[in-house]
């Protein structure tokens, strides 16, 4: 079961799955379209000699509508347009011999391909690569890319997985971009998007069974993972993965919101989808990280020599929601179920989870599962992401409107913490730029947009004001680009310096004694901003932290000596700790 033309010396051969209609046709970019043959199973293919990378051509249903392939590697003029022909192979790599890296080496960098440069292209992201190396970053995750119907977007309502969206580049340029990164010892993992496709320009449904009755989902109905006769729907998916981790040389995926994908096969879409992927990429280090609301910890299971079983890690909003909400006060909306429970910041360190079935009170249920027997690497820790930060009715930065000595402390918590931290482009300067929700669709789409935020978001301050950012303007997107420029100032600058130093120790002194580590320990009561938290060494000892992330002197009776010290800010007496300060160190049996 192949997606997508194949090319061979005589030619190429076209193929659609298409059995919700009797007959395809073929168009050549300049030709009248060719009855296609249907084959088993819904299959409708062409042979085509002389065609060949560069061709230009589209599907016809028998209404005369013109499709793209859903398969299709390029689209030249958007969703709606022709697809193209491309031989990926005609790529010569330059890092042949890259396998990736450990795992625990991973210091995560998000960005948005763009807004991350002025050009918002892949090849004009290579000429920012040194300066990540410089930085201390080891791995980049790409927000999505795949394909999405106009001028801008944030990439989570792509409909053609396999195409790079043709405002960043072709898919030779994205292979030029992974390439660059591997000659600087960076991985690249990519952000895709399973869950559901975009409205616009998605054309699967009007001519292959995409979608059904059975499962809901927050966009509608569920895709049709799970039904007796639509194995090409699951196929299309999972070769999409393989595809961007074989074609691409890509070191890894985050897959969003997995808590959306239904499936009630005997193997679950998400673990022949990991497993799959695993065994098609033999001894290369390839990392699988899921977002997943419902904190399901059973998908990060181990296997008996402790790496990841299917998936590696979860991105770990609780670690966001406790630091954000010492960091800014912040308790409306989701903030709420954190801010109240006082071991929240300590658990959400020491255990990854703060909750793990227990009841949530704004939530008004429980989730998530126990992380006994799970490494602290099993995690994703942030102060910044995409969603935390658009999510806000105006996309500002909050934390980097935090006074300096707060942001500071901040980054030495989970810049040092044993979980795989991850920056968000610009955090490494206290970058100021907005990151608000942006989109470019048809006009009637452009206004549920605009309408269904104001909507699903009316929890949260700001979203019924008058004056509120249009998502769909283009003075939105252009606002959401990183201003470079700012980091040469003396206090970005500072920060950069101090971000980089921070990485420094990371690489040094913490990567060393990942492997095997335990989940950690509260080793005192806490309120909410004092933390006592040691992590067991696989060799003996303890990694340790003590920390006070508020404005008021706090008393911690395990307070360490400057034996093993690893990094201090501030300075500690008699067992207390002034406000915002943040204290490593380690202990050897």
């Amino acid at each position: 079961m192949k997606f997508g033309p194949i090319i061979s010396d005589r030619g190429v051969t076209f193929r659609l799955w298409a059995p919700l209609v009797d007959s395809v046709s073929l168009k050549l970019d300049g030709h009248e379209p060719q009855p296609m043959h249907q084959g088993e199973d819904g299959w409708h293919e062409l042979e085509v000699a002389g065609a060949g990378a560069g061709t230009s051509y589209r599907f016809v249903l028998p209404d005369g509508l013109h499709v793209p392939d859903p398969a299709s590697l390029f689209q030249p003029h958007d969703v709606h347009g022709f697809s193209e022909v491309v031989d990926l192979a005609r790529y010569r790599w330059k890092t042949e011999a890259w396998l990736g890296r450990r795992w625990e080496e991973t210091v995560l960098y998000e960005l948005h391909v763009g807004t991350f440069t002025e050009e918002g292209t892949f090849l004009a992201a290579i000429g920012r690569l040194d300066h990540l190396a410089r930085l201390g970053v080891t791995a980049i995750q790409l927000m999505p890319v795949a394909d999405f119907p106009g001028r801008y977007g944030w990439g989570y309502d792509g409909v053609l997985p396999y195409a790079p969206d043709s405002s960043y580049g072709r898919s030779e340029h994205l292979m030029a971009l992974v390439d660059a990164a591997h000659e600087r010892e960076i991985s690249i993992f990519l952000d895709v998007v399973y869950n559901h496709f975009g409205p616009d320009g998605n054309y699967l449904p009007l001519y292959a069974p995409l979608f059904t009755d059975r499962h809901k989902t927050p966009w509608g109905k569920g895709i049709d993972y799970d039904g007796a006769t639509v194995r090409p729907i699951r196929e299309f998916v999972i070769q999409n993965a393989i595809h961007c981790v074989t074609a691409f040389r890509l070191d890894g995926l985050r897959l969003d919101a997995v808590h959306a994908i239904k499936d009630s096969s005997e193997e679950h879409l998400l673990l022949e989808l990991a497993r799959r992927v695993r065994a098609a990429t033999g001894d290369r280090h390839v990392h699988l990280i899921v977002e997943n609301e419902e904190n399901d910890s059973d998908l990060l299971k181990r296997a008996s020599d402790g790496k990841a079983a299917l998936f590696t890690a979860q991105w770990n909003d609780d670690i966001h929601h406790t630091l954000h909400v010492a960091a800014t006060c912040e308790r409306f909306g989701y903030y709420a179920d954190f801010a109240e429970d006082s071991e929240a910041m300590a658990r959400s360190l020491a255990e990854g989870f703060v909750f793990q079935g227990q009841h949530m009170p704004y939530r008004g249920d429980s989730r998530g599962k126990t992380t006994r027997d799970l490494p602290p690497t099993a995690f994703v820790s942030f102060i910044q992401n995409h969603d935390q930060i658009g999510n806000r009715a105006m996309g500002d930065r909050v934390i980097a409107a935090q006074p300096v000595h707060i942001m500071k402390a901040m980054a030495a918590v989970y810049l040092l913490a044993p979980q795989i931290p991850m920056l968000f482009m610009g955090e490494e300067w206290g970058a100021r730029d907005a990151f608000p929700y942006f989109c470019d669709l048809n006009d009637e789409l452009n206004e549920m947009v605009r309408k269904g935020r104001r909507e699903e978001l009316s929890r949260l301050p700001g979203f019924d004001a008058d004056d509120l950012l249009d998502p769909t303007a283009p003075s939105t997107f252009e606002m959401a680009k990183l201003d470079w420029s700012s980091m040469n100032a003396p206090a970005a600058a500072a920060m950069h310096d101090f971000h980089a130093a921070l990485l420094a120790i990371r690489h040094q002194k913490i990567v060393p004694l990942l492997t095997g580590m335990r989940r950690g320990e509260i080793t005192a009561p806490s309120g909410f901003t004092s933390v006592a938290v040691n992590w067991p060494l696989a060799t003996g000892g303890q990694l340790r932290l003590r920390a006070n992330l508020g404005n008021e002197t706090v008393a911690i009776d395990t307070l360490m000596d400057d034996t093993g010290m690893l990094f201090s800010l501030g300075s500690s007496s008699g067992g207390n700790l002034p406000p915002w300060s943040v204290f490593w160190s380690v202990s050897h049996d």
